[in-house]
C-alpha cells in the first residue's frame, strides 16, 4: 500500500492537471475566503467560512483528484496490473488515494491554523477535527462511487462537477441561512449536518452531545457512497 502511495504521489506532481486541481485551486479559494474572513463573517460566521474552505479541498482537491486519479489508473490499465499482485483490493485503492487525501488533510488544517490566528480560533477543536475527518471520509467514498462512471480523466472534469458544485452550495446555503428552516432537508443534503457540525465546533454554543448528533447524517451518506462504490467501481476499461 505505501509503495502505491508512494508511486502515486511521485505522479501528482508530475501531472500539472491533477497538481493545479490538488493545490492550486483549493488553496487560492481558501486564501480568498481567509483574506476576506471579516466580510464573511459579517454576512453569516467564522464557521462558515471554515466549512467553506474545508468542502472546497475536499470537492476540488480530494474529490475531483480521486476521480481523475482512479479513472487514469483504470484506463492504462494500472488498475488490472496492480490486481495481478499480492496487494488486496482494499490495500489497492488506499493507496491509490491516499497521496490526496493527506494532501487534502494538510490544508484544511493549515488553512484553518490561518484563520484561527488573523480572526478566533474554534470554540472546540476537538469536535472540528472529527467534522472535518467525517467530510474527507464522506468525499472519499462519493469518490470512489463517481469512479465508477468515470470512463477517463478527461471524462472526470464533467462526472466530478455534480458532486463538486452540489456540496459547496449546500455548505453555503446551511452556512449562511442557518438550519432554523427546512432543518431536515438541509441536514439529510450532503454537507448539510457536517457544515453544521463545523460551524457549531468553530462558533460554539451549542452542546457538544447535540452536535455529535450531527455526524449521523455524514456517516450515512459514507455508508451509501460505499455501496455504491461495491457496485459501480470498475477495474477493467468500460467497452
Amino acid at each position: 500500500m505505501l509503495a502505491i502511495a508512494l508511486s502515486e504521489l511521485i505522479q501528482i506532481f508530475r501531472n500539472r492537471s491533477v497538481l493545479i486541481t490538488s493545490f492550486v485551486m483549493p488553496v487560492a479559494v481558501s486564501a480568498f475566503f481567509v483574506y476576506q474572513h471579516e466580510t464573511f463573517a459579517k454576512l453569516a460566521s467564522l464557521g462558515y467560512i471554515a466549512a467553506i474552505v474545508l468542502f472546497t479541498v475536499c470537492a476540488f482537491g480530494l474529490y475531483a483528484s480521486s476521480v481523475t486519479t482512479l479513472a487514469a489508473r483504470r484506463q492504462n490499465l494500472f488498475l488490472k496490473r496492480l490486481r495481478s499482485t499480492s496487494a488486496g483490493d482494499a490495500g489497492i485503492l488506499t493507496g491509490l488515494v491516499l497521496p490526496v487525501t493527506v494532501i487534502a488533510l494538510i490544508q484544511v488544517a493549515v488553512t484553518m491554523t490561518v484563520l484561527g490566528v488573523v480572526a478566533d480560533e474554534p470554540d472546540n477543536i476537538g469536535l472540528l477535527a472529527v467534522a472535518v475527518l467525517a467530510t474527507v471520509s464522506m468525499m472519499i467514498g462519493l469518490g470512489l462511487a463517481t469512479a465508477g462512471l468515470t470512463n477517463s480523466p478527461e471524462h472526470a472534469q464533467v462526472t466530478t462537477l455534480p458532486v463538486s458544485l452540489g456540496v459547496i452550495a449546500v455548505a453555503s446555503w446551511a452556512g449562511i441561512a442557518g438550519t432554523e428552516d427546512l432543518t431536515l432537508l438541509k441536514r439529510l443534503l450532503p454537507g448539510g449536518s457536517a457544515t453544521e457540525l463545523v460551524v457549531n465546533a468553530w462558533n460554539g454554543g451549542v452542546a457538544v452531545t447535540d452536535s455529535l448528533l450531527l455526524l449521523a447524517p455524514t456517516l450515512a451518506w459514507v455508508v451509501v457512497a460505499v455501496l455504491l462504490a461495491s457496485r459501480l467501481f470498475r477495474w477493467e476499461p468500460r467497452r
